[in-house]
């Protein structure tokens, strides 16, 4: 699965809540319509990212694992 995107952010390595933390900041900069593609290490980012999008609104287009990296695709809605 792959999807187009504006933006990519390295998550790799940071641990809960630091990848949140980082996606909220650079979905924040997007333009509404634009996607963010973010890749962690931290299995916590799953549920997190999930309960994240749901909550504020954006959109979890997908997200995929490989190994030990986690790539999610969001895309800003509001």
């Amino acid at each position: 699965m792959s999807f187009q995107f504006d933006q990519e952010l390295d998550c790799i390595g940071l641990a809960c809540p630091m990848p949140i933390l980082k996606t909220k900041k650079a979905v924040d900069a997007l333009q509404t319509g634009q996607v963010l593609k973010m890749i962690a290490t931290d299995p916590g980012a799953v549920p997190d990212v999930q309960a994240w999008t749901s909550k504020t609104g954006q959109e979890l287009l997908g997200h995929e694992q490989d190994g030990p990296k986690f790539t999610f695709y969001i895309k800003k809605i509001k």
